[in-house]
């Protein structure tokens, strides 16, 4: 079976498809948003190509693209679409490492009924959490790996992206019983090059490749 991986957040706007992009280069991987929310701009797909230079063949399409930037489930109502669960009951097949990105945090709803942690909880594919390092973070984060051990899916660890905040990373990894993977440094030219150089810098693709499931 292909070895895959999502990514989730705490939040939305964290930096999440930043560090999508960054993982799906190290592993020589493939990218997929099962569902994109807003298509004005840039969306998450071709960012994070652009960021990862991650070659087109492996961006693999969108389950569902909605043009209103809101919640999935609202996004979907106003744009006179109707997602259904069950056909993101398992990711797509490919030959090569699949890194998985959800929308905003765990419990952001896809439907009036379902909320993104369902589908990962009937994937059981490993997760890494992504978390700010701002002010906030403590609770959000806990409350993050709460919701994902009630449901039984097995966590990778928390990937903090952010200025560094020692006390903030050591007391979450302690709190949560969490290995902390590392941390993204804000970049203050973020291209292909600084990326994949911060990244290396700071995580041990080795650490998170053999959690893959």
């Amino acid at each position: 079976m292909t070895s895959r991986i999502v990514i989730t957040g705490t939040d939305t706007g964290i930096g999440k498809t930043v560090f999508s992009a960054a993982l799906t280069d190290a592993l020589s991987g493939c990218y997929w948003k099962p569902v994109q929310a807003g298509l004005d701009g840039e969306t998450d797909s071709q960012a994070v190509r652009r960021l990862g230079r991650i070659e087109a063949r492996h961006i693999l399409p969108e389950a569902y693209r909605l043009a209103t930037p809101a919640s999935p489930h609202l996004s979907a109502r106003l744009d006179g679409v109707t997602i259904l669960p069950d056909s993101l009951s398992s990711p797509p097949l490919v030959d090569a490492p699949l890194v998985i990105e959800g929308a905003g945090g765990l419990l952001v709803p896809l439907t009036e009924r379902t909320v993104f942690a369902d589908v990962f909880q009937r994937w059981r594919i490993p997760v890494v959490l992504c978390a700010r390092t701002e002010l906030g973070t403590i609770n959000h984060t806990l409350l993050s790996l709460e919701a994902l051990r009630v449901r039984s899916i097995p966590i990778v660890g928390v990937a903090f992206i952010g200025d560094e905040r020692a006390d903030t990373e050591s007391i979450i990894g302690k709190l949560g019983h969490v290995r902390v993977l590392g941390r993204l440094p804000r970049l203050d030219t973020l291209n292909p090059d600084t990326l994949r150089h911060a990244f290396r810098e700071h995580f041990e693709i080795d650490q998170i490749r053999e959690a893959l499931a």
